[in-house]
């Protein structure tokens, strides 16, 4: 997996998965254009919510286009660290996301940037979607994992405060990836 190349050791992370009955580049180009719009309006409120400190202070919120794809809007803040064609995307960002008004997000031009950052007070943020072959009648799994590496102890205190909060949000916006995956995918 190439998750593991860019970052093999984290403090926090998540994984899900779904079994999907189309070929892997189906699933692939599914996950590359799907939309905001294929997912429920608790994505966007959920997003919403997140960018709402940041907004009271009269900074610019996040927001997404419904029917732009999801993972080209992310190109602003995070880096894509490597597509596996037919197996997998991996995707990368370096920020204060514990900030809620103030954090930087480091910008990144090239994957090895991505490797060699080593800064206290950040977090390594990777995630990915993986294709793998399950064993009947075309059918593969899909899975997402998100990791997170925060290098000194009082960042990652505040980035464990702020991951309980977000982390039962984080991860139904990962199954509803997943589900919008798997529909865009067997209609295809």
């Amino acid at each position: 997996m190439e998750l593991d190349r860019f970052l093999p050791t984290y403090h926090f992370n998540e994984v899900h998965s779904i079994y999907v009955r189309a070929s892997a580049s189906a699933i692939l180009r599914s996950i590359k254009e799907m939309t905001p719009a294929e997912l429920s309006p608790v994505f966007r409120l959920l997003f919403w919510i997140r960018s709402l400190p940041a907004r009271l202070v009269g900074k610019s919120g996040a927001g997404f286009a419904p029917s732009q794809p999801l993972l080209k809007q992310l190109e602003g803040d995070f880096i894509f660290l490597a597509d596996i064609p037919d197996r997998e995307i991996v995707f990368g960002m370096i920020g204060q996301v514990w900030k809620l008004t103030d954090g930087q997000t480091v910008r990144l031009t090239e994957p090895q940037e991505f490797v060699q950052f080593e800064r206290p007070d950040y977090a390594k943020v990777a995630a990915n979607f993986y294709i793998s072959k399950f064993c009947y009648d075309g059918c593969f799994k899909v899975s997402t994992e998100s990791r997170t590496c925060v290098s000194d102890p009082a960042a990652r205190k505040k980035f464990a405060r702020y991951w309980f909060v977000i982390y039962l949000g984080s991860s139904y916006i990962r199954i509803l990836m997943l589900q919008a995956i798997k529909r865009r995918a067997e209609r295809q």
